[in-house]
């Protein structure tokens, strides 16, 4: 038997890390997932999956990741039954998460906080060519 999911979307909310017990962690989120087509009125829909994180993948998840953020999930489903009040049952499907990949950084409060990449020091080719080319501006 097997039971894989794998989903890439953006969470619609921050994530709010619990404390279970001792040392346990948990994390739900919702991931919204576009749908690869357009509905009858030309828009996009997305699928709203609700997941659950456990412990240092929690952990992570909640310190490196904020709403709107990108991220892929694998992991498994599970479907939980509930009785109502009422004698009525209702089915709850989630998944839970074995691994969360971070698809994009993590937004700063301002653009100051982030140091760019250095640029890659220049060929020798590219050296030679910026030394032979000469520019002359023409008004």
């Amino acid at each position: 038997m097997i039971n894989q999911v794998t989903i890439v979307g953006r969470l619609t909310r921050d994530p709010e890390l619990r404390e279970i017990g001792s040392n346990k962690h948990v994390l739900n989120v919702t991931v919204a997932v576009n749908r690869p087509f357009k509905n009858q009125a030309g828009e996009n829909e997305a699928d709203f999956i609700r997941c659950t994180i456990w412990n240092r993948v929690a952990q992570n998840t909640s310190e490196y990741c904020e709403k709107g953020s990108l991220v892929g999930i694998t992991g498994r489903l599970q479907t939980r039954v509930f009785n109502r009040d009422d004698g009525s049952k209702s089915y709850f499907t989630e998944v839970f998460a074995d691994s969360v990949r971070f698809l994009d950084r993590k937004k700063a409060a301002s653009e100051a906080e982030f140091e760019p990449f250095p640029e890659p020091p220049p060929t020798p080719a590219e050296q030679n060519a910026s030394a032979e080319t000469h520019f002359e501006v023409i008004r």
